[in-house]
Parts: C-alpha cells; sequence; structure tokens
C-alpha cells in the first residue's frame, strides 16, 4: 500500500431519510408494507401550516412528488399518494444510530445535518484499507444494522466528495477526485453545482454558462464583474477548489442571530436585502455589545409554502461589522434563492471568538474596518441613549419597517 498526502474526506448521505426512517420502523412494529417501495411522502400537518412534503420514495418522485412543495399540489400529481406525519423522535433517535456507526471509523466526523456527515479519514487506510473499500463496509453496516440505505461520496475535500454523493442514488458508493472532474462533474449542468440557486442560475445563463464546465473555464473577471464575490467562490467551487476542514465538534461559543416573519411576502431581491439589512444591524450591535466577533454566518429563508431552507460559510477573518456582515448575508441569499415568494428570512452569527484578536490584512483590501467599528460604536452609543430611531440608515427612512420586515424575534443558541 503507497503512502499518500492526498486528503480523504467521506460525505454519507442517508436516501430519503425521513421515509426510510419510517419504513424501517413500520417494518419493524407491523413487518410492512415498505414505504420506499410505494408512492409515499412524508409531511405535515396542512390546518398546522406545516403542509410540505419532507421525503418521498422513489415511486412517488417518480410521479412528480418533490421534496418542499406543498401537500395539495403533491396530491394533485398523486391523488393515491400515502401521507406519513413526520416524527421528530424517532428521526433524532435514527440520527444517532447513524453518527455512532461513523464514529467508529474515523474521530473527525462533522454532522452537517440530521441525515448527513463528513468524515475525514486521511491515513486511515493503513487500519481500514483503501477508501473505496472502507466506505462499502460502511454502507453495508448502516443497511444490516440500521435497515436503512446511504450514499457516500469520497473525494480530497468536502465539496467534492458532497457533489459525489448526489451521484445515482440509492446505495451507492461514487468517488470524485480532481483528476476526474473533467469527466464526472464539468458536463453536469451548472445548477447541480453546490450553492448555486435560482436566481443564480438565471445570471449564468444570461453569461451562456450552462455546464459546470462551463463555469470552470469562465473568465473570472466576468464573473467577478456579475456575481461579485459569489462569482470568484463559484469558480473556485466548479474548479474543485475547496479548502474548508472537517469540523470534529460544533462550536462550543454560543451564536447570536436574528429572524423575522415579514408582513407581506417578498418578491424582489432589494426588498429582500433590505430585511437582511436590517438584521444584519441588530445582529452586529448584539455582536459589539458582547464584545464579541462572528467566524462564520449563516441565513435562512422560508418560502411562503412553508419550505425552509438554509447555507453557511466560515468567513475570511472575524468580524463584527454590521457592513460586512451585511454583504456576506447577501452572498448567501443569493446561493439560496430561488425567486419563490418568501415570508421569513435569518441570520445567524457562529463560532464566536472575543473583539480585538489580531485580523490577516490583505494588500488590495480598501476597507477600514477600524474605522467603521468605531462608527458602528458610535451609532450603538446614541441609540442606547436615545433610542433605536435616533440614527436611522437613509434605505429605511421611506420604508415603514413593518414593509421590510425589521426583526421581532431574537435567538441565542
Amino acid at each position: 500500500m503507497q503512502e499518500t498526502k492526498e486528503r480523504i474526506i467521506f460525505h454519507v448521505d442517508v436516501n430519503s431519510a425521513f421515509l426510510s426512517w419510517e419504513a424501517v420502523e413500520r417494518l419493524r412494529l407491523a413487518g410492512g408494507p415498505d414505504l420506499r417501495l410505494e408512492t409515499a411522502a412524508v409531511g405535515g400537518d396542512m390546518a398546522t401550516r406545516h403542509g410540505v412534503i419532507l421525503a418521498k420514495s422513489i415511486p412517488a418522485k417518480k410521479m412528480g412528488v418533490r421534496t418542499g412543495e406543498t401537500i395539495g399540489e403533491a396530491l394533485k400529481k398523486c391523488p393515491s399518494l400515502i401521507l406519513v406525519p413526520p416524527n421528530r423522535t424517532l428521526y433524532q433517535h435514527c440520527s444517532r444510530q447513524f453518527m455512532q456507526i461513523l464514529e467508529e471509523y474515523t474521530p473527525l466526523v462533522e454532522q452537517a445535518s440530521i441525515d448527513e456527515a463528513f468524515m475525514d479519514m486521511t491515513g486511515t487506510q493503513w487500519l481500514w484499507g483503501e477508501p473505496e473499500k472502507v466506505a462499502h463496509v460502511i454502507r453495508e453496516r448502516i443497511k444490516k444494522e440500521l435497515g436503512f440505505t446511504v450514499n457516500i461520496g469520497i473525494s480530497a475535500n468536502k465539496l467534492l466528495a458532497k457533489m459525489a454523493s448526489d451521484f445515482e442514488k440509492p446505495d451507492r458508493v461514487h468517488t470524485l477526485f480532481p483528476q476526474e472532474i473533467p469527466d464526472k462533474m464539468w458536463p453536469l449542468p451548472v445548477g447541480e453545482l453546490y450553492s448555486v440557486g435560482g436566481s443564480t442560475r438565471k445570471v449564468l445563463a444570461l453569461l451562456g454558462i450552462h455546464t459546470i464546465g462551463d463555469l470552470a473555464q469562465a473568465d473570472r473577471g466576468l464573473l467577478r464583474h456579475h456575481l461579485k464575490k459569489q462569482g470568484e467562490q463559484l469558480w473556485a467551487y466548479a474548479n474543485g477548489i475547496d479548502a474548508s476542514p472537517v469540523l470534529e465538534k460544533p462550536p462550543e461559543n454560543k451564536s447570536i442571530g436574528n429572524s423575522t416573519t415579514t408582513a407581506d411576502d417578498v418578491c424582489d431581491r432589494e426588498t429582500a436585502f433590505c430585511v437582511l439589512l436590517s438584521l444584519a444591524e441588530s445582529v452586529g450591535a448584539r455582536l459589539r455589545e458582547a464584545g464579541v466577533e462572528a467566524g462564520s454566518l449563516s441565513v435562512g429563508i422560508r418560502t411562503a409554502d412553508l419550505h425552509y431552507t438554509s447555507h453557511q460559510m466560515v468567513l475570511p477573518a472575524p468580524t463584527g461589522v454590521t457592513g460586512e456582515l451585511y454583504e456576506f448575508a447577501c452572498l448567501l441569499f443569493d446561493q439560496l434563492w430561488d425567486g419563490k415568494p418568501l415570508r421569513l428570512l435569518g441570520i445567524q452569527a457562529g463560532r464566536l471568538s472575543p473583539r480585538g484578536a489580531a485580523r490577516q490584512l490583505n494588500l488590495f483590501e480598501k476597507r477600514d474596518y477600524a474605522r467603521e467599528e468605531r462608527m458602528e460604536q458610535a451609532v450603538d452609543s446614541l441609540r442606547k441613549k436615545y433610542g433605536k430611531n435616533a440614527v436611522r440608515r437613509a434605505v429605511f427612512v421611506e420604508r415603514e419597517p413593518g414593509k421590510v420586515g425589521l426583526p421581532v424575534k431574537k435567538r441565542d443558541d
């Protein structure tokens, strides 16, 4: 066996997690039928405004049922659809069992969500064998011991491992190493690249970019002109560049976040950005009051049909500057939003650290962060003394707070 310096990262994703876990539990208790073989879906109760499809079987998918659509829409496509209410307690139990198996193979396991995780398997080939071999062992163990199936993607970084796990499903192992990118990833539609949302896809289409390969070979200056910082990030992703580590444990620090349910549907980017600015102001002020800075940021949105999704990123440097938080929030929003009307937007700052740590300087950065922070601290003082409306941004002068959804809920997690 030859030694390799290349990182080995697994992305393990449960196939149709909620539906699979419901099927396994029902088979265990009653002996059948297997929901995974029926036109079935897990969905909420319309009466409680949670009437959306959370997971669906392959037969239901073939009938056009989609995750995130309302139960009413799904039933129009498939009147015989078997609907199962969600069981959060069961899902948490299954998730814990799933994670316990993964942790037997490496201590570096990052749980990305209730049904997916990254594993840093670098160097473990001396203990478990070649990556594809151990991936199949893990896949088979989960199926035999827990009763459900997973897809496992293998690569040299998290991005490519996640892309690989999304290849043909279910119950498969796929590789996507850097040398395989031209054949396996570049021919795919650009919308299948991680973090490319509906609005971004439309911009790329106008630029003649339709595949991931088109994006990888596009002019970086052109992408930067049309998509700002997001353009640079997407170019890197299309070329398989991602240096983010597998985080063994979630950050110990608390996070600071605000979210708001808007009075009316938000249907345009300008209004959404206005909401994000108000949230960034609030989060920034609370970070400064607590004497901490954020090392990561996440943005969450809920559409009018109650489908919730979120995206997060590690910031280039810890910050508590409102303007910088806002810029990254807008970047994340553009990666998420597909143009559907929105009812909720939220921002959460995480990986908190004491304010004042040395900041990595960028030779080409013209921003005066120290000046911005002093100015914001002065505004904080004025608002604390004379009220929150003592100093207002110009963008809010012509807009009533209810029209842009100023924060109505605080959250410290």
